[in-house]
C-alpha cells in the first residue's frame, strides 16, 4: 500500500494540482489512475513512488543519481520544471542514506527557487536540510524536504504563480517516474510494474497545462513537453487487470527520459 494525500492550496507532503478539501486516503499502487477526483487530484509524491517499488536490498539508489545539471536557468518555466525535478533528486538521495549528495541537492534546490524569487525562507530549509543531514535523520529529512517543496508552492501562489506551481508538480512527477520505471525494468516484478499505470493522471496533468497562461504555454519547452504527455498517456494505459511487461516499462522510461533531457538542455531557454 503506498499513501496518497488529497491537499489543499498548500498541501503538506505531496506533488499535486489540487484547489479545494484536505482529506487523507490510501490507495494500492494498482489503483493511483482512480485517483482523480471532482474537486482535486492526488498525484504520489516521488517518496511514495518510490515505497511502492522498494524492496530490501534490490533497489540501488545510489545508481538512480544523475550528472550535475545546470543552475543557471533563465527561463522561468524551465527553472519550474527542473525544480521538481530536483526536489525527486532529494528523495532520491535520501533512499539512498547518502548525506552528502542531499546536502549538494539542497543547495542547487534553494538556488533554483531563488531564481524564481521564492521566499528567503528557503534559506532556513536549507540549513535544516543540512543539519539532518550531517546527523544522518533519514526520516526527518524526508519530512524537511516535503516541507520545502511546500515553503515552494506557498510562495508561488502567495505571488499568484499558480502557472510555476503546477511546473514544478510536472517535473517532480516526470523525474520521479523516470526514476521508478527505470527501476522497475532493472529489478521487474509485476506488482511494482502496476504503480504505472496512471493514464487519468497524465490526461489531468495534460490539461492543467491548458490552463496555464497563453505566454508560458506559447513557451518551446512546455509545449513540447504537452506534446510528449500525449505519448505517455497511451504507454500507461496498461489493462487494469494486468500489469506492464518488462517491455512496456521500458518504453516508458525511455518516453519519460526523453522528456527528462529536454527539460534539463540548457539550449532550449528562450
Amino acid at each position: 500500500m503506498i499513501g496518497l494525500t488529497r491537499f489543499g492550496a498548500i498541501g503538506l507532503a505531496g506533488i499535486i494540482f489540487a484547489a479545494a478539501g484536505a482529506e487523507t486516503g490510501r490507495l494500492p499502487a494498482d489503483q493511483l489512475a482512480k485517483a482523480v477526483r471532482t474537486d482535486a487530484i492526488s498525484i504520489p509524491t516521488p517518496g511514495e513512488l518510490f515505497a511502492a517499488i522498494e524492496k530490501p536490498g534490490k533497489t540501488d539508489w545510489s545508481g538512480q543519481y544523475r550528472g550535475p545539471m545546470p543552475i543557471t536557468y533563465r527561463n522561468r518555466a524551465q527553472i519550474a520544471l527542473n525544480l521538481g525535478g530536483l526536489i525527486a533528486d532529494g528523495f532520491i538521495a535520501v533512499e539512498a542514506k547518502d548525506s552528502q549528495q542531499v546536502k549538494n541537492i539542497g543547495s542547487d534546490i534553494i538556488k533554483l527557487a531563488k531564481a524564481l524569487g521564492v521566499s528567503e525562507n528557503l534559506l532556513k530549509r536549507g540549513n535544516s536540510i543540512n543539519e539532518f543531514a550531517e546527523n544522518n535523520e533519514w526520516d526527518t529529512l524526508q519530512e524537511e524536504l516535503e516541507a520545502t517543496q511546500n515553503e515552494v508552492k506557498s510562495s508561488m501562489q502567495s505571488h499568484n504563480d499558480q502557472d510555476l506551481v503546477i511546473l514544478v508538480s510536472l517535473g517532480g512527477w516526470i523525474r520521479g517516474t523516470q526514476v521508478v520505471s527505470g527501476a522497475i525494468a532493472r529489478n521487474y516484478d509485476e506488482r511494482s510494474a502496476k504503480v504505472l499505470r496512471q493514464p487519468a493522471l497524465v490526461k489531468f496533468m495534460q490539461s492543467k497545462i491548458n490552463e496555464i497562461s497563453p505566454e508560458l504555454r506559447s513557451e518551446p519547452l512546455v509545449k513540447d513537453v504537452s506534446e510528449e504527455l500525449t505519448g505517455i498517456e497511451k504507454l500507461v494505459s496498461f489493462p487494469a487487470d494486468k500489469a506492464p511487461t518488462v517491455d512496456e516499462v521500458r518504453k516508458v522510461n525511455e518516453a519519460v527520459g526523453k522528456v527528462m533531457e529536454k527539460i534539463e538542455n540548457k539550449a532550449v531557454a528562450r
